[in-house]
């Protein structure tokens, strides 16, 4: 049984001894470094525009799936991003590693790489650069990066490692038979889901025997084998790190989570780990802040000085659509690694607060869109899209500069018992939505990249 109890769990000698003879290099313990330099090679050579989901474009896959080391035969004629778990699992890792971000201030997203942190990136020897993507992998790389939202049990976890070690306990010793077993092929998707696999799989912690595809289905696995090394260096994370309450505990604020954090635990079995990856601190941003807010076609322009708090910023756009201050309030912003963060109502529980957050605080860029949602029961959901910063411009503390359209009755029909009033297109219910993760193909056009 792979990873024993908190109180028994141990690396054995023959384990830490296998680590330390371990040579980490672009193929070995896996894949990984070289087919993450042929992702990040790609991205840099050719401009892409993403989907909608923030995924890369269809046209685009078979041509980096041509350059990984193993590539993945499928036998889907339109296959999306998710059909090909290495390509899913790596652009995980590069968004998650802050090498990239996504400019969404055109019509189009397209995928951004920031040449700073890839300066930095260039300067780490190997096993360096393998320590960086298991940290962006298992501490950062949260499902809502890929657009899979709605996975309401994974999304409970705070880091990857959960599932992975879950999906290790279920391989027996000579393997975990997949072919013909469409049970095990479809806990897969969940355990450890389609992006864990592949890179279990590019981290060498994991062997796969391959089948040929069946004509109209994704990628066909025969059998999958636990390695050594996996069995090794997930136990020494385990037993160093994972298992310790509080460590998992500060998972939850990723932000404040630096790269490194696993170099303790793994430095004294891979003794080149010296240096991590850094990225650019966030500085206070002067000046006012000029932002569009949009409900629906009703749009209003608002400057907000960069020293106010965001409670500013909410009661202007409440002002702007003659709204009551009776309601809860958060703003929620898509930080450069690709997942939302949340600032809160001060009344509820968990922070960061809007009342303590100035708006030359929150880290968004010119032309990058953050939702406001105000009332968690009506679930009015604002556009706050940041035009401009203007240091000489002076307003105080904020100033509505224009509105546009008649806003909607914030509590329309009270008293009837018809709920189907026309003010439905103002709001929506992101609760409900599901995501099941498939290799099926699918006619959804946001998934082609026409605007390139």
């Amino acid at each position: 049984m792979f990873l024993p109890s908190p109180k028994d769990a141990q690396l054995t000698p023959e384990q830490a001894h296998l680590l330390r003879d371990t040579t980490i290099d672009a193929r070995s313990p896996g894949p990984i470094l070289h087919d993450f330099d042929a992702l990040l090679t790609y991205c840099k050579e050719n401009k892409l525009t993403l989907t909608a989901g923030h995924q890369l474009p269809l046209r685009a896959l078979p041509e980096i799936n041509a350059r990984l080391a193993h590539p993945v035969e499928l036998g889907l004629k339109r296959p999306q991003q998710k059909a090909y778990p290495h390509i899913h699992g790596l652009y995980l890792a590069l968004r998650a590693s802050g090498l990239t971000r996504v400019d969404d201030s055109g019509k189009n997203p397209v995928l951004i790489v920031d040449e700073t942190v890839y300066q930095t990136w260039s300067k780490l020897n190997p096993t360096e650069q393998y320590g960086t993507l298991l940290e962006a992998w298992l501490l950062l790389g949260r499902s809502e990066i890929l657009g899979e939202r709605g996975r309401f049990l994974l999304d409970l976890l705070a880091d990857n490692f959960q599932p992975l070690t879950g999906f290790f306990r279920k391989i027996p010793g000579n393997g975990l038979p997949v072919a013909g077993d469409k049970r095990a092929a479809d806990s897969l998707k969940y355990w450890p889901g389609v992006s864990g696999l592949g890179l279990a799989d590019l981290f060498g912690l994991v062997r796969i025997e391959r089948c040929p595809p069946e004509p109209g289905q994704g990628w066909c696995i025969d059998r999958i084998h636990r390695t050594p090394f996996g069995d090794a260096l997930l136990t020494a994370l385990y037993v160093g790190f994972f298992a310790e309450l509080g460590n998992i505990l500060a998972l939850d604020d990723a932000q404040k989570l630096p790269f490194g954090a696993l170099r303790s635990v793994l430095q004294p079995y891979f003794p080149e780990w010296k240096n991590t990856l850094s990225l650019p601190d966030w500085n206070f941003r002067e000046g006012m802040h000029i932002f569009k807010v949009a409900l629906g076609p009703v749009w209003s322009r608002i400057a907000v000085g960069a020293k106010q708090p965001l409670d500013t910023l909410a009661l202007a756009i409440l002002d702007a659509v003659d709204f009551d201050d009776d309601h809860l309030y958060r703003f929620t912003y898509r930080t450069q690694f690709g997942f939302d963060l949340h600032i809160n109502h001060p009344y509820l529980e968990e922070g960061a607060f809007t009342s303590e957050v100035r708006v030359g605080d929150v880290p968004l860029r010119v032309g990058q869109t953050m939702i406001y949602l105000f009332d968690f029961g009506d679930h009015w959901l604002f556009d706050v899209t940041l035009e401009k910063v203007d240091p000489a411009m002076a307003v105080a503390p904020s100033r509505i500069l224009e509105k546009h359209g008649d806003p909607p009755e914030q509590y329309p029909g009270w008293g009837d018992d018809d709920d189907d009033d026309e003010d439905g297109d103002y709001f929506e219910d992101e609760y409900l939505m599901l995501y099941l993760p498939d290799d099926e193909e699918e006619d959804d056009d946001d998934n082609e990249d026409d605007g390139e």
